[in-house]
């Protein structure tokens, strides 16, 4: 039944009424907001709310994911089965709108769809038949989350000092911590490779798509694996975890802003016969422990990325003007 009104649902886009306590609509243009330090969001209702929910409907598990569109105003996500890369069967999802107003974060009307609220942690949510549950607020973590280099790894950041294995790294010095700024190139070149890095991205809720934490890692500095706050997206070529304009992730793995989150990557560099270029650089890429990117051919560089060469390359982090930091990347060469 869950199913089919997922189904009904996505096929009625007007089929749900807003909630009753509805506040007026946010105004079209927000000012900025860019945080990234875990201090300046400690009174924030928005960020409080914003995040994924674990729950059931009977025998059926759900995810959610509440994602701040900023001016109290969130996107709300239901998947059945369970979060992306966590149980999702990759289709039954139905998606509203939610609202703060005087009775907190409500959204829908149960003639035709879900009707619910969020706060302390709890997302309730009924329809107008048997569905009744509730989800509660979960923080997920990579399993690789604060990996250790292997021996012989060449480690690029993993303590202050660090910083000086990059063309123009600094260190960024948060409440929480030390971190690696972006905009910065390692000096050391790398052919084949497996690599770790951690990065965190801000939150930036009145931003929108290309503006939202945008930065990139860049393979040989040639090829762009995107970097954005895509939480709650479609998880597209331009997404986080995809490599740009060539391949979108198989799922997006996107945790939300504020999260630690983890690249496992796996490359082979294109081969060349002399100056021609005989085989295209493949990769395959973990993003938060799940394989997104599964042995991907790279045809060529992407936008930003330095021509193709017989030579190995640096590593790049993108500087989109946005405060993302990064910690614990480390390299192992392959032969």
């Amino acid at each position: 039944m869950l199913r089919r009104m997922f189904c009904a649902a996505l096929l009625l886009p007007g089929a749900f009424a807003l909630a009753q306590d509805k506040p007026k609509e946010p105004p079209k243009k927000l000012p900025r907001i860019a945080i990234s330090d875990p201090k300046d969001l400690k009174d924030d209702q928005d960020f409080a709310v914003q995040g994924e929910y674990e729950g059931a409907s009977g025998q059926t598990k759900l995810g959610a994911q509440v994602v701040a569109n900023g001016g109290g105003a969130f996107t709300l996500k239901v998947f059945s089965g369970g979060l992306p890369g966590a149980g999702w069967d990759g289709k039954t999802k139905w998606e509203q709108r939610a609202y703060r107003g005087d009775n907190g974060v409500t959204f829908g009307g149960m003639k035709n769809g879900f009707a619910g609220t969020v706060g302390n942690g709890i997302l309730s949510l009924k329809d107008a038949g048997t569905i009744e549950a509730s989800l509660k607020r979960v923080e997920r973590n990579s399993p690789t989350l604060g990996a250790k280099p292997p021996e012989g790894a060449v480690v690029l950041f993993a303590k202050e000092g660090d910083e000086k294995n990059w063309t123009g790294g600094k260190l960024v010095e948060l409440s929480d911590g030390k971190y690696l700024n972006t905009g910065i190139k390692s000096k050391q070149a790398f052919g084949a490779f497996t690599a770790h890095v951690e990065f965190r991205l801000p939150w930036m809720p009145n931003s929108t798509g290309q503006g939202r934490g945008n930065s990139g890692v860049y393979l040989q500095d040639r090829y762009e694996l995107q970097v954005l706050d895509s939480f709650g997206l479609s998880g597209e070529n331009n997404e986080c975890g995809g490599f740009y304009t060539l391949h979108k992730p198989k799922v997006n793995m996107c945790l939300p802003p504020m999260a630690w989150q983890t690249y496992d990557i796996d490359f082979t560099p294109a081969q060349f016969d002399g100056d021609k270029k005989v085989k295209n650089a493949r990769a395959t890429v973990r993003h938060n422990g799940v394989v997104i990117q599964d042995d991907v051919e790279l045809k060529g560089p992407t936008g930003g990325g330095q021509p193709e060469k017989n030579t190995p390359g640096v590593f790049q982090f993108q500087n989109h003007g946005d405060p993302l930091v990064f910690r614990n990347v480390w390299v192992v060469e392959k032969k």
